[in-house]
């Protein structure tokens, strides 16, 4: 499968982006520019050269080497003379946004008692940017070529918890993301037409719930339905995945659907007690 992990590139920035950052005067290019750096590790590469780190992002040479020699001086880096990874110390950026982050806290114990229940590998994510990113997990077996953990990243127009997420959006900001997101194909069954993907959110908006068959890799079938706020509103996705030979679509809806809307209204009650949302 292809690699899952968008990395920031030059290109991927909005006009709005580019305008903000040469008229705003609290835009600090340095901290952008680093932030850049340390995402273009993924786990498919690791280990990268200044070049590659700067043909992923998009900066010059001198500027990417820059970024990673700071990261190294503050330890979030490492290098073996020629190439650069990241090390454990960078973790701790994670670990802030979850130890303050109470939907992640609320959403662990739940997932933990789906994929129990139903004995298959079960995610939440919110939606950044253009990708849904995984804030719990709890897998019960490797199902995917490329591993997912908390903090993974994947295209949001071929996954479930992503069509679940972008089916919540108002209408201006889905146009948006239509506009400016190649849909690329993933396998043949990938929806890559714009007007095909709109009629299937609009399915997804109808029926609650999204289940995508073998779009993002062959072999994976997944079903996802949105967590949200007592007010309505859609703040998160969680869903469940399994094998396409072990489980068929029918199966998917009769067995994993009713654990996983339990665990939603769950989910918004404890939203509520907590945050008053």
């Amino acid at each position: 499968m292809a690699d899952t992990h968008h990395s920031p590139k030059a290109a991927d920035m909005k006009p709005s982006d580019a305008a903000e950052e040469a008229s705003d005067p609290n835009f600090m290019t340095s901290l952008a520019r680093g932030l850049s750096v340390i995402r273009a590790f993924t786990e498919r590469e690791p280990n990268l050269t200044i070049a590659d780190i700067a043909k992923i992002t998009g900066l010059p040479r001198a500027a990417a080497r820059r970024c990673l020699l700071t990261l190294m001086q503050l330890g979030y880096a490492g290098s073996d003379g020629r190439t650069f990874h990241l090390r454990p110390k960078i973790l701790a950026l994670g670990y802030s946004f979850l130890s303050s982050a109470p939907l992640a806290t609320i959403l662990d114990p739940l997932i933990e008692q789906v994929s129990g229940a139903v004995q298959e590998s079960c995610s939440a994510a919110v939606l950044d940017e253009d990708d849904v990113v995984y804030i719990a997990r709890a897998a019960t077996k490797r199902i995917m070529s490329v591993g997912l953990n908390v903090g993974s990243r994947l295209p949001a127009y071929c996954t479930s918890m992503g069509r679940v997420l972008l089916a919540a959006l108002p209408e201006a900001e889905l146009d948006s993301y239509l506009a400016r997101v190649p849909l690329k194909p993933f396998t043949e069954r990938t929806i890559t037409a714009t007007d095909a993907l709109k009629r299937e959110l609009e399915r997804v908006r109808d029926r609650g719930f999204s289940l995508v068959d073998q779009e993002l890799e062959l072999g994976l079938r997944s079903i996802a339905v949105p967590i949200s706020t007592a007010a309505g509103g859609v703040i998160a996705a969680m869903n469940v995945s399994a094998q396409a030979a072990r489980v068929t679509c029918p199966e998917m809806e009769q067995q994993f659907l009713p654990q996983l809307q339990r665990a939603a209204q769950e989910a918004r009650v404890l939203l509520v007690r907590s945050r008053g949302l």
